[in-house]
């Protein structure tokens, strides 16, 4: 191997950098988006931020946005948009036979992708998660990714998804779905374990209140993680009772 890429799912930096050390190549990470080509990516001669989507391709005019559409400052988390003044060439001209699926998207002069992120200092952009995914909890917004990073730490996690569910004095709780070793047995010791885990390397606002051992997790045809299809399930149980 002379080359790797990833796209399609934001990776750990975890896993980035023992993929690294195990092979001295590093992993060039990109985003985009089957309506796109590459929007961000980590070009051939950047310097590389492990965990980092890289910087937006020349080809389009990303912005950062608010929820009421303004550009947001560098660290601010807000969603990945497109200016559409004019259009680019690789972006889609719109669902077919779906006026009202498009203008959902497409809209006040950008194409809004329903991905957040925020921007650094230098210009690199950091994946936070869709816009549905994010967690209100407390009145903070909370990024499932982040926290699944610091679970993917512990060694004995093959996979994780961080979803909420209903609380009625919060609005929303944090759930951890994880996918244990053959090695390491679901048990209350093994939460115990984990729970004084994430209170030593997570903020109090962020900490999972709930976890939840599976065997897998439920994933798209291409193998990224449907949180959806989790918070839906909690959200309809809690609906039912």
């Amino acid at each position: 191997m002379e080359y790797v890429t990833t796209a399609g799912e934001a990776m750990s930096p975890v896993v980035s950098c023992k993929f690294t050390e195990a092979t001295g190549l590093p992993v060039k990470e990109g985003f985009g988006q089957t309506e796109t080509t590459l929007i961000i990516g980590n070009f051939d001669g950047m310097k590389q931020k492990p965990g980092s989507m890289g910087k937006p391709s020349p080809l389009y005019n990303v912005q950062i946005q608010s929820h009421d559409g303004e550009q947001v400052q560098p660290g601010e988390i807000g969603e990945i948009v497109i200016d559409t003044s004019t259009i680019p060439n690789g972006l889609f001209c719109g669902y077919y036979n779906d006026e009202e699926r498009t203008s959902m998207v497409w809209h006040d002069g950008f194409y809004h992708t329903g991905d957040t992120a925020y921007m650094d200092e230098d210009g690199y952009y950091w994946y936070v998660g869709r816009v549905d995914d994010m967690i209100k909890s407390s009145g903070y917004r909370v990024s499932p990714l982040e926290i699944e990073d610091e679970i993917m730490k512990l060694p004995y996690v093959v996979e994780c998804a961080v979803t909420s569910v209903p609380n009625p004095l919060r609005g929303q709780e944090i759930k951890a779905t994880v996918v244990l070793s053959e090695d390491k047995q679901p048990s209350d010791e093994c939460k115990e374990e984990m729970f004084s885990f994430f209170k030593k390397n997570i903020a109090d606002y962020k900490l999972p209140k709930i976890i939840d051992f599976v065997k897998e997790l439920p994933k798209t045809i291409s193998g990224k993680i449907r949180r959806a299809a989790i918070k839906e399930a909690d959200w309809k149980d809690k609906e039912d009772k």
